[in-house]
């Protein structure tokens, strides 16, 4: 067993990349990594006290193979949706049909749910509106809702590794709750998107 707060300091400062919203550069990731390390280092220690002082390793290498998939799956993302923007601004007479995007979770630590809504928000052509916190569900703006699967199908891998990071009761391949796409023009016309994971 070792102290949890350098780990937790860790975390933060992965997660400091996530919010910074980093130039795709080694050298820009570097430098920003390393102010997300001082960051998270100084809250972690500053709050060590409120939660256990141990951690298991064996856990944490379990883990690490996750957070490392989680990171570069959401990194091809933020890429591919860097470039699909750049199309659709460049053509003007590509289609945009925005929609809204309920996607019930099966994750539900605020960590989980916090990562997984940080990381629709940052990748561009989608934002996070809102969660519902009776429903465990996020309100996800798409730029192009004419093939929900195509925006769920992200979600719902960041989804299946942060169950094995944030230590959830569910786990990969369960089943995923049905989700619910809306137009944007047209709230009340909405229709189901039914899917099973896994």
């Amino acid at each position: 067993m070792s102290r949890r707060w350098p780990l937790t300091g860790l975390v933060l400062a992965v997660l400091w990349l996530f919010v910074r919203g980093v130039e795709l550069t080694p050298i820009r990731i570097l430098e920003e990594f390393v102010i997300g390390l001082g960051v998270g280092m100084g809250i972690a220690f500053f709050f060590r006290r409120f939660y256990s002082d141990d951690a298991s390793i064996a856990r944490s290498a379990r883990v690490a193979p996750f957070v490392l998939l989680y990171l570069l799956t959401f990194l091809w993302e933020l890429l591919t949706a860097n470039v699909d923007v750049a199309r659709r601004t460049l053509s003007p007479s590509m289609p945009i049909d925005p929609a809204v995007v309920e996607v019930p979770l099966r994750v539900r630590t605020p960590m989980a749910i916090t990562t997984i809504a940080n990381s629709i928000t940052l990748t561009p052509g989608t934002l996070t509106m809102d969660y519902d916190d009776e429903t465990n569900t996020l309100y996800v703006h798409s730029i192009d809702g004419s093939d929900p699967a195509a925006t769920l199908e992200p979600i719902r891998r960041w989804e299946d590794y942060a169950l094995v990071i944030f230590d959830e009761e569910l786990k990969p391949g369960d089943p995923a709750p049905q989700a619910r796409v809306s137009a944007e023009n047209d709230p009340a016309a909405a229709t189901t998107g039914g899917e099973q994971h896994g």
